[in-house]
């Protein structure tokens, strides 16, 4: 698809050396973390904005797929060049352009990583919240694509709610500014929250303004064992009621907790079926009445017992207990099926019910951990496709797993986003004339499909073949 005249043209725009069709190259962006590879026909790097939009203008007037890559760290294919084509590197438009200590924003490239960005605004007593486990290699223009989120969201929010602004480069190559460095702005339609978690497929995210926050003075972490899964829940509902809204409320059910066992040695009661991980920030003095105030609320629930950090050594090892999880994993088999479904908070005992029983009725183990404070379950099925009929019943699983998370009211992603992996389940989330109204924005955009085409939209999937591990 790319021939001598295009890769002739593309080297033209960024150089020589910024151009390869080597298959080196080409396996090394030829897949993200779900394992799946398709080669691309072409790695092209960029550093700014133009040549982005020339490149554009070329694979729109040739009708040749381009697909948008950071670190290519996503766990739904959104990354993969599933018809070939362009991809387009954006690690090296990298740079941090300003940060505005008066107006607390942040203007940064799309190849800068999130962990970076974060401390460097902390050197200035500034605070960026969202905070996906992979913020110390994914980039910032992943995070916009998948509206990523993290611990932290059930305080702070996600994704969507820093991005104040964006310069995209559309299909056709034209550039567009979306929002401002204003923390209002009614000014026509939102289209910043158009492109916030639209996965590459409506455009290229050049640049990105980012609202900002006063970093925290201090904060607090503590464990807490449960009896069970209801009672931790009970207790997530409980501190929020009681007007505290912790940080992170992050939970292990019975099956982590079994997992983390068989590996490494901690401290909890060997009744204890269910973990919360609860961490307060704000203003010192008021985080030890707070941390009190939640063990006096949640003390009636089936506490078995509290661990409360008193130092940062302390809260690390608090944390470790959590990271050691997935760390665990492989002791059980493996290949990892790792889904993000999400279901009110007061569904989240349900819910887990519900996996225990697929798990049992199946015969695969499926490990559960994540966000209790918004419901977000990181559901982990662990299999070996070495067994005869194995991928089918992963798939029977993944079914089962998302049909009982919609009866809950709940989604089918909260923060992975939909790409190739999730597409065969979009339709059971939204109607069809949902999923009409978002294919009709997609070809108004995009009228030849160029831009990271095969994502999101069921049809566009159904080409591509199975499932495949994440790691």
């Amino acid at each position: 698809m790319v021939n001598d005249h295009i890769a002739h043209t593309l080297e033209a725009i960024v150089g020589p050396n910024n151009v390869s069709i080597h298959t080196t190259d080409r396996i090394t962006h030829a897949y993200d973390a779900t394992r799946q590879q398709f080669l691309p026909d072409v790695v092209v790097h960029v550093e700014n904005t133009e040549q982005v939009s020339r490149i554009v203008r070329l694979a729109h007037t040739e009708k040749i797929p381009i697909l948008p890559r950071g670190a290519g760290s996503g766990f739904t294919g959104g990354s993969l060049p599933v018809r070939g084509g362009i991809v387009l590197v954006l690690t090296r438009m990298n740079r941090i352009v300003e940060i505005d200590t008066d107006n607390l924003i942040a203007v940064v490239e799309p190849g800068v990583v999130t962990g970076r960005l974060q401390a460097e605004v902390e050197k200035l007593g500034l605070f960026y919240p969202p905070d996906p486990a992979s913020k110390d290699f994914s980039t910032l223009g992943g995070n916009v694509a998948e509206c990523a989120g993290g611990p932290r969201c059930v305080k702070y929010g996600v994704t969507r709610d820093y991005v104040l602004g964006l310069e995209v480069v559309l299909p056709s190559g034209d550039i567009i500014h979306t929002g401002g460095r204003t923390m209002k702005n009614v000014v026509g339609y939102d289209l910043t929250r158009l492109f916030v978690g639209s996965e590459g497929t409506l455009g290229v995210v050049t640049r990105i303004i980012l609202r900002l926050l006063p970093k925290p003075e201090a904060r607090k972490t503590m464990l807490v064992a449960f009896a069970g899964i209801d009672c931790a829940a009970q207790a997530v509902s409980a501190i929020i009621q009681g007007k505290i809204i912790p940080t992170t409320l992050e939970f292990m059910d019975a099956s982590a907790i079994d997992c983390v066992r068989r590996t490494a040695s901690f401290d909890l009661p060997d009744t204890c079926r269910a973990v919360l991980i609860i961490e307060v920030d704000g203003e010192a003095a008021a985080l030890d009445r707070q941390v009190c105030t939640i063990s006096e609320i949640i003390s009636p629930l089936g506490v078995l017992a509290t661990r409360i950090a008193a130092t940062a050594a302390e809260s690390e090892a608090i944390w470790q207990v959590r990271r050691s999880v997935s760390a665990s994993l492989r002791s059980l088999n493996p290949d990892k099926f790792n889904e993000d479904i999400v279901v009110p908070r007061s569904k989240v005992p349900e819910m887990i019910r519900s996996l225990e029983a697929i798990a049992t009725r199946y015969g695969v183990p499926i490990i559960n951990f994540g966000h209790a404070g918004d419901g977000n379950i990181h559901v982990n099925v662990m299999v070996d496709l070495a067994q005869n009929g194995m991928r089918e019943t992963v798939n029977q699983v993944l079914d089962e797993i998302f049909r009982a998370t919609i009866d809950l009211g709940g989604s089918v992603s909260g923060e992975h986003g939909i790409g190739t992996a999730k597409a065969p389940f979009i339709a059971m989330e939204l109607d069809l004339a949902t999923l009409a109204c978002m294919q009709t924005i997609k070809k108004a955009l995009d009228p030849n499909n160029i831009m990271n085409p095969g994502k999101i939209f069921p049809e566009s999937v159904r080409e591509h073949g199975a499932l495949s591990p994440r790691p």
